[in-house]
C-alpha cells in the first residue's frame, strides 16, 4: 500500500505542472455535465462531457510523449506555469461554455473564463436568464478553482520567491529565493507544492461545504447556495441570480457570507504556513486589524452620508431602517474590501432613501486596497498598506524629533524601512499600469470615467465594480474585441501582480 502510494507521488512529481492542472479542470467539466443530465439538458451535458474527455485525452497523450523528460525545476518555472494557467487554460475552459451557450462569440466565452479563473467575476451577461443553470454552475466552479489555485500558489510559489506581498517582510529581493526554508525548496519545489496542496485543499473544500449547508438551512435555493458559497471563498462575486437581491436567504444569508469573508482579510484565519515571526496570532495580525478598522470606519462614514442626505430632502428614517442601512453599508464595504463585490440587498434602499448616487469612488478605493496577502483577494493588499503606514508614522516622528530612534520591534522595523520601500515601488508600478490601461481603453473608444472604472475593476479583480461604480452600468458585451482582450491582460496582471510579471521577464533571474 505504502509502495503504491509512493509510486503515485513519484508519477505526480514527473508530470508537468500545467498538465496536472489541465487534467483537474478537465475532470471538473463532468460536474456540470452530470448536473445538466439531471436537468434533462442533454445538449449542455454532452458539451461538457465530451470536452472533459477531449481534455483528458490530450493530457494523457502529452504526458506519454514527455514521460522521458523531467519537468522544469525551480519555483520561477512554476510561476511561469501559473501565468500560462491564467492565459492559455481559459481557451480550453471556454470550449464547452461556448458550445453550450451557442449564441455568443468564442472571444466572449474566453473573456468570461479569464474573468472567472482570475476571480474577477466581471459579468459579461448581466441577464441571469440568458445562461442555463449548468452554465452558472460552471462559471462559479471555474472561479472557485481559480481561488484554490491562488491559495496553493501563495504558499508554494509566491512565498519562496518573495512575491505576492511576501516581499514586504522577506529578507531577500523580490523574485529571488532567500536563505532558509525558501532556499531549500529550490532542491524540491514540486514536493513543497504537493504538500501545500494536500494541506489546503481539504480546508478550502470544507469551508465551501459549510457555507453551502448554512445557506441551504437559511432557505436558499440549492444552485444559488453552492454558487454563492464558491464565490465567497474565491472572492469572485459570481451569482446565478444577479446578486444578493435575487437571493432567498435574506439577512441570514448575508450574515453567513459576511462571516466567511473574513477569510479574505488574513491568511491566518485558515493557515499559519506563511506566518512571519510575531504575527502568528490573529488578534495581533496587522492585516486583520486594519481590515476591521477600514470596514467600520468607511461603513460609518457612508451611514452618516445617508443620514445627511435624508435630512437634506426633509425625510425621516426610523430606527429599523437605520439598522438595515448600517448593515447594508458594512456588508458592501466588506465585500469590496475583500474584492468579492457582492452588494447588500439594503444598498439600493439606502440610495433611494437619501436620494444620493452610488459612492463609486469609495468603492473603487476599497477594491484597490484589497484584502490580505496570500488570500484569494486582489488589490494592493493590507500588509503593504500597513508597511506604508508604519513608514509614514516614522517619518512624522523624525520631523518632530530628528534624533529619535524607532521603537518598533524587529519585524516592524524591517517592514518600516525596506518593506515600505518595496511596497511603495509596487504602488508606483500599479499606478503606472493603471495609467497604461486607461490610455489603451481610451484609445479604443472608452470615455475617461469608463476607462478608469474598467481598469480599476480588472487590476483589483473586482468585476462587480463595473456595474456599481457608475450611475449607468457599463455593458461589457458592447465593448470592441480589442478592449476585451486588453481587459483580459489587465485581469491576469491584477491576479499575478506586477512584481511577478517583472520577475518573469527579467533574464538575470532565469540565469540564476
Amino acid at each position: 500500500m505504502a509502495r503504491a502510494r509512493t509510486q503515485k507521488v513519484g508519477l505526480l512529481r514527473r508530470l508537468p505542472l500545467f498538465l496536472l492542472i489541465w487534467g483537474c479542470v478537465a475532470l471538473a467539466m463532468w460536474i456540470p455535465a452530470i448536473y445538466a443530465l439531471a436537468l434533462d439538458d442533454h445538449d449542455t451535458s454532452r458539451s461538457f462531457f465530451y470536452s472533459g474527455i477531449l481534455g483528458l485525452f490530450l493530457v494523457a497523450t502529452i504526458a506519454l510523449a514527455s514521460s522521458s523528460r523531467m519537468p522544469r525545476r525551480g519555483t520561477l518555472g512554476q510561476l511561469a506555469v501559473l501565468l500560462g494557467c491564467f492565459t492559455v487554460l481559459p481557451v480550453f475552459l471556454a470550449v464547452p461554455f461556448h458550445d453550450a451557450l451557442g449564441n455568443t462569440t468564442f472571444l466572449n466565452a474566453y473573456f468570461d473564463m479569464v474573468s472567472a479563473l482570475t476571480t474577477t467575476g466581471a459579468d459579461l451577461f448581466p441577464d441571469p436568464d440568458r445562461l442555463t443553470a449548468p452554465l452558472h454552475l460552471w462559471r462559479a466552479l471555474v472561479g472557485w478553482m481559480g481561488g484554490l489555485l491562488m491559495w496553493i500558489s501563495a504558499a508554494a510559489i509566491l512565498a519562496p520567491l518573495s512575491l505576492g506581498g511576501f516581499e514586504v517582510t522577506a529578507r531577500g529581493q523580490p523574485g529571488r529565493p532567500v536563505s532558509g526554508v525558501a532556499q531549500s525548496e529550490k532542491v524540491d519545489p514540486r514536493g513543497r507544492l504537493i504538500r501545500v496542496t494536500r494541506t489546503l485543499t481539504p480546508v478550502y473544500i470544507g469551508l465551501t461545504a459549510v457555507i453551502w449547508v448554512l445557506l441551504l438551512i437559511a432557505g436558499e435555493n440549492g444552485l444559488t447556495a453552492v454558487c454563492h458559497a464558491m464565490s465567497v471563498m474565491a472572492t469572485s462575486g459570481i451569482s446565478p441570480v444577479g446578486g444578493l437581491e435575487g437571493a432567498q436567504a435574506g439577512f441570514t444569508g448575508e450574515a453567513i457570507l459576511f462571516l466567511f469573508m473574513f477569510f479574505a482579510l488574513s491568511r491566518l484565519t485558515f493557515s499559519t504556513d506563511t506566518a512571519t515571526t510575531g504575527y502568528s496570532r490573529l488578534d495581533k495580525d496587522p492585516e486583520f486589524r486594519i481590515g476591521l478598522m477600514v470596514v467600520l470606519a468607511v461603513a460609518t462614514l457612508l451611514f452618516l452620508r445617508v443620514l445627511a442626505g435624508v435630512s437634506e430632502i426633509g425625510a425621516q428614517i426610523d430606527p429599523l431602517q437605520a439598522l438595515q442601512v448600517l448593515w447594508g453599508m458594512m456588508f458592501t464595504v466588506m465585500a469590496f474590501l475583500t474584492t468579492t463585490g457582492f452588494e447588500s440587498a439594503n444598498w439600493d434602499d439606502a440610495q433611494q432613501l437619501s436620494g444620493l448616487g452610488t459612492p463609486g469612488l469609495i468603492l473603487m478605493g476599497l477594491a484597490l486596497i484589497g484584502g490580505g496577502v496570500a488570500t484569494t483577494a486582489g488589490g494592493v493588499k493590507l500588509l503593504r498598506v500597513f508597511a506604508l503606514y508604519l513608514n509614514g508614522a516614522r517619518e512624522i516622528d523624525r520631523l518632530i524629533y530628528p534624533s529619535s530612534i524607532s521603537g518598533a520591534g524587529g519585524g516592524n522595523r524591517r517592514i518600516q524601512s525596506g518593506g515600505a520601500f518595496i511596497a511603495w515601488i509596487f504602488l508606483m508600478l500599479l499606478a503606472l499600469t493603471l495609467a497604461v490601461f486607461n490610455l489603451l481603453l481610451a484609445a479604443m473608444g472608452s470615455g475617461f470615467e469608463q476607462a478608469m472604472v474598467l481598469s480599476v475593476a480588472a487590476l483589483s479583480t473586482t468585476g462587480p465594480l463595473i456595474e456599481l461604480a457608475t450611475d449607468v452600468p457599463i455593458r461589457l458585451i458592447d465593448l470592441p474585441g480589442s478592449a476585451k482582450m486588453t481587459l483580459c491582460a489587465a485581469m491576469v496582471i491584477g491576479r499575478l501582480e506586477t512584481l511577478a510579471i517583472v520577475a518573469l521577464i527579467t533574464p538575470s533571474l532565469w540565469r540564476d
